[in-house]
């Protein structure tokens, strides 16, 4: 009962240590005249991912290799399947050209990288699979690219889509970034440490847990924005959160966390691997055929249902 207290409050700590950090670094870069879009681009976006980052990073540090792979892989599935899916269904996302031809493949193509680094066994014949320091270097290069690209394409305009940001005093602002940075800290820790002794007692497999509960409580920040972006029928941050999100996740989150410690992968998550190829791959296929750019509402919950069905198979494979 101890662990489960544990674990939901690290989920708290994070969601509000996400927002503090957030609000307090938003308030301090306006102070200092920063603009808008690049408070989004970078902050903002940052501010949503935290929590997939800290607990990587825990996990990387603690050594619970599944824990670190599973959030990653089930933060990207549920990002496009249910994020998506539920955001599309309260309102058809319009997509704009330079994010079906450009971003989205991106996404489609950091998955399928992925998939290649992590799996030493099936490609080079060796007896470990192994995310070595190495590829997370590769990895959180492509990241550095990624942020160049998406700068490059913002230019200097403010964006009215961009989220209102609210001004603080200094000190308040600091005290804000310093709680954030606190709470994601020992939130994360808490929810690592939470997720292994449920998982133990549960006699479930630390992956499955991770690809689940943790990967959906560490997207909620971006489930949050995203609902209600689509309530206020802003398209554009519903997309980018969700796509900016899972190229974060796997070249920034997953990069950084290899480069402090190579991460083993398990040959039993490549079945998680292939669901996350395929989402964004069902995405662009949605985009290009029949070639309206919409994602409508009947696609949402052909998402949803997938995501569902998903969940429900990983359960019963964990129970065999």
């Amino acid at each position: 009962m101890f662990h489960i207290i544990l674990f939901i409050a690290g989920f708290v700590l994070l969601i509000y240590g996400a927002k503090w950090l957030v609000d307090g670094a938003s308030s301090l870069a306006r102070k200092f005249r920063v603009s808008s879009i690049v408070i989004g681009l970078t902050i903002v976006s940052l501010g949503t991912s935290s929590p997939e980052l800290v607990v990587n990073l825990v996990a990387s540090i603690e050594g619970n290799a599944n824990v670190a792979m599973g959030n990653i892989l089930g933060s990207n599935i549920s990002n496009i399947l249910l994020i998506l899916g539920v955001s599309a269904f309260i309102y058809p996302l319009v997509i704009n050209k330079n994010t079906q031809y450009k971003e989205i493949p991106l996404a489609f193509l950091a998955a399928v990288i992925l998939g290649v680094v992590a799996n030493d066994t099936l490609i080079d014949g060796i007896s470990e699979s192994l995310i070595r320091r190495s590829d997370g270097i590769v990895l959180a290069s492509f990241f550095i690219l990624f942020m160049y690209y998406t700068f490059s394409i913002s230019g200097h305009k403010e964006s009215q889509d961009m989220p209102v940001v609210k001004i603080f005093s200094f000190w308040k602002s600091l005290l804000l970034i310093l709680a954030g940075t606190g709470g994601l800290v020992i939130g994360g820790k808490w929810v690592v440490d939470g997720a292994v002794k449920i998982a133990l007692f549960a006699g479930m497999r630390e992956a499955t847990i991770s690809l689940t509960i943790v990967a959906i409580g560490t997207s909620l920040p971006e489930l949050a924005t995203c609902v209600v972006a689509a309530l206020r029928r802003n398209t554009d941050i519903v997309i980018g959160n969700v796509i900016g999100s899972n190229i974060f996740n796997i070249f920034f989150v997953l990069g950084i966390s290899s480069v402090i410690k190579p991460i083993p992968f398990d040959k039993a998550l490549n079945y998680d691997i292939g669901v996350g190829i395929i989402a964004p791959a069902l995405l662009l296929l949605f985009l290009f055929f029949p070639g309206r750019r919409v994602i409508s509402k009947w696609q949402g919950a052909v998402f949803i249902l997938l995501y569902v069905a998903y969940i429900t198979i990983l359960v019963i494979k964990d129970l065999q």
